[in-house]
């Protein structure tokens, strides 16, 4: 039986799953911040050693190798993206700082726009005009194409973006302006709207395509040098690439939309999610993802994290490709615990793993929120970390928070509790704002939390929010890259279709559809998955006149693609009524006697794939667990002796009360007081509110 690796790069550590038959193993190595596919592939290597095997033959025998990666993320974070151009119909050069009046903070007065990606000196116009029904207004003038080629060659521009009004209905000028592009840009990378997303509104397409131009050539380098360096070592199969939309695919696909791998780590956790949740018996969840450098949020409900495509504001730029709703804060292990206008503050920013936080003992000089975990006792100098690689340094950690403390009158113990107070506040009030904004009361759910620091917090975030139950999986420190062999080979692409549901056209709707499976059909067979092997859901986009957003729904499901009897002249009410029904559920009211209109058109594509096999049901029999021995901590009430416990010591039935710690080879579990932690039948963890469990 051969393996299957999932890998995702944080921030802070690149994490590793391997998966053969039943078998896990996990590590974990810190990311190369200057060449990630080093990172990788020195983790490789360690799995290899683990596996008793020379680097080949490990790659030799992997069946799948599948990433999630954040090069696109940072490249927007960090804007090191490729010096990118815009050509644009005449009139529309500002559509990008227009952001049709968007401000993500309203009621900050000094909050500036985000940087430009392309700067107004390389937005050029040129001459043609289409209408919304496909037609041409203005002819295409192909001067004014070759000179704001030239024009932008002088500014040594390394990717363009391509964006024509109604190019998604009619994209005759739009090729043509590309290959013109070709021609005067040899090696110049070109984002082509019409490809990127089909759709309305224009400044969404265009927001799309621009993000994805600035970090095509820094993604597709990224890749091609690893799946370069994979070959060369020994792997004989596709590298597969997870994307925001939660499903995976070949990297060649991703190489044409680089902008679909956009959050992909926190999408394939949310994927994991679901799975485990779902063996659990737990089809309602909050998922909470705390890693070295952010906090992600996100909602499962009835089984199922749905990716919507839309109003995706990511590091403040619009991204309308499906993806997992995945809110993201900058808290993570690595925030830096600063202090500004004499006020005490944790993160965004992140000292990453080079130097990292202070207790790493690589060069890092500011305190962060793992330097406070150690202060308080959380974390501790004599236990492995990550994994065992290397151990704490206490180090610089006290001075550091002293120095911090003195410009607030505090002692160096007490501001690191309260850089902990303010880190978990930050990310309790990020959960409320998720969960307000979609109507949910957060203490009907779950929570299921993961990455290398969520367990740490997750039971004491739980009981602000009156949670009662927290599921801590034993896999929680590397969760995103078991979420990546989780996800099924995917597609979801749309088109363009503007009607009136009354007036629907069924051969054109075929004929879209037709088109979008023999592009699933194509990119599947790449990647060595069979045509009988898809299933399908074939989808619409539908709004009401005057709605500026449209919203998505099933209207048949099958195995296989290619049978369209669906779609005849009964559909158009079928559809209204579906509609209404989403659109009920969704805002709480429907428009009785208005016909929606139809937008466009999707195929989402999946083929099943083996998975890690995810176990419920209750431990053996019920027993407190021994502690290995005492520290002094503080868990929120103040420093005292605290129940240390050894993760790999306990085994189903185990019961651990609070106050406790639980040391696991890549995480610490923190049961707060008024919490009691249970080992469950898989060697997972259930965190407890006390008088539910005593219920």
């Amino acid at each position: 039986m051969g393996y299957r690796v999932g890998i995702d790069i944080g921030g802070t550590f690149t994490d590793f799953v391997l998966l053969q038959g039943e078998k896990l193993v996990f590590y974990k190595n810190l990311t190369t911040q200057d060449d990630r596919a080093l990172g990788v592939m020195n983790g490789l290597r360690r799995l290899a050693e683990m596996e008793g095997k020379a680097l080949g033959a490990f790659l030799g025998a992997c069946d799948a190798i599948v990433h999630a990666t954040t090069v696109a993320d940072n490249t927007l974070i960090e804007m090191n993206g490729a010096v990118t151009g815009l050509i644009t119909t005449e009139g529309f050069r500002d559509e990008m700082e227009y952001r049709r009046g968007f401000k993500e903070d309203i009621w900050d007065v000094r909050l500036q726009p985000p940087p430009q990606i392309v700067p107004r000196r390389r937005r050029l116009t040129i001459h043609e005009r289409v209408m919304a029904d496909g037609s041409v207004h203005t002819a295409l003038d192909e001067a004014t194409v070759r000179k704001a080629c030239r024009r932008l060659a002088l500014q040594g521009v390394e990717s363009v973006a391509i964006s024509l009004l109604f190019s998604f209905v009619n994209p005759a000028h739009e090729r043509r302006v590309a290959e013109i592009a070709a021609e005067e840009l040899p090696g110049v990378q070109l984002s082509i709207s019409h490809k990127i997303l089909p759709r309305a509104p224009e400044y969404d397409r265009t927001s799309t395509t621009v993000v994805n131009a600035y970090i095509a050539p820094r993604v597709t380098t990224y890749l091609q040098r690893l799946i370069g360096e994979l070959r060369e070592a020994g792997y004989r199969h596709q590298l597969m690439i997870m994307q925001a939309s939660g499903g995976v695919i070949t990297a060649r696909y991703i190489e044409n939309a680089p902008i679909r791998v956009l959050a992909s780590g926190p999408a394939a956790g949310v994927i994991g999610s679901a799975h485990l949740g779902a063996a659990k018996g737990c089809a309602d969840l909050l998922c909470v993802d705390m890693g070295g450098t952010s906090y992600d949020m996100s909602v499962v409900q009835n089984g199922q994290a749905p990716a919507e495509a839309g109003w995706n504001m990511h590091h403040r730029y619009l991204v309308g490709v499906p993806m997992i709703k995945v809110e993201t804060l900058g808290a993570g292990g690595g925030s830096i615990c600063h202090v500004t206008n004499h006020a005490l503050q944790v993160g965004p920013a992140s000292a990453g793993s080079q130097p990292g936080p202070i207790c790493y003992g690589l060069g890092g000089d500011l305190p962060t929120v793992t330097d406070a975990l150690l202060m308080l006792g959380i974390l501790s100098t004599d236990a492995g970390f990550a994994g065992g690689d290397f151990a704490l340094c206490d180090t610089g950690v006290a001075e550091a928070f002293a120095a911090l403390g003195a410009h607030i009158g505090k002692s160096a113990e007490d501001t690191a509790f309260d850089c902990w107070r303010i880190v978990n506040a930050n990310m309790t009030e990020g959960v409320r704002r998720t969960t307000a904004g979609k109507g949910i009361d957060p203490s009907e759910l779950v929570m299921l939390g993961y990455g290398g620091n969520g367990p740490a917090f997750a039971a004491i975030q739980a009981e602000e929010l009156g949670i009662k139950r927290v599921l801590i999986p034993r896999a929680s420190a590397a969760f995103s890259a078991l979420g990546t062999l989780v996800a099924d080979p995917s597609i979801d692409e749309e088109r363009a279709y503007v009607a009136a549901a009354d007036q629907l056209e069924p051969g054109k709707l075929k004929l879209l559809w037709n088109e979008l499976a023999g592009r699933a059909r194509a990119n599947f067979a790449d990647a060595g998955l069979l045509a009988e092997q898809i299933k399908a859901r074939y989808q619409i986009n539908m709004r009401y006149p005057g709605q500026n957003f449209a919203l998505t729904f099933d209207v048949h499901a099958a195995d296989g693609l290619g049978d369209l009897s669906f779609v005849d002249g009964a559909m158009g009410g079928r559809v209204i009524a579906a509609f209404n029904t989403r659109h009920m559920n969704e805002y709480g009211h429907i428009r009785e006697f208005e016909i929606p209109e139809i937008t466009g058109v999707r195929l989402a594509s999946y083929v099943p794939t083996p998975k890690p096999k995810a176990h419920g049901g209750a431990g053996g029999q019920a027993r407190e667990a021994t502690p290995g021995r005492l520290r002094r901590a503080n868990l929120g009430r103040g420093f005292e002796s605290t129940k240390i416990h050894r993760g790999p010591d306990l085994v189903p039935g185990d019961r651990v009360a609070g106050p406790a710690i639980i040391e696991e080879s890549f995480t610490t579990i923190v049961v707060y007081p008024g919490w009691t932690g249970v080992v469950d039948a898989a060697g997972d963890y259930e965190l407890l509110r006390n008088e539910s469990f005593l219920s």
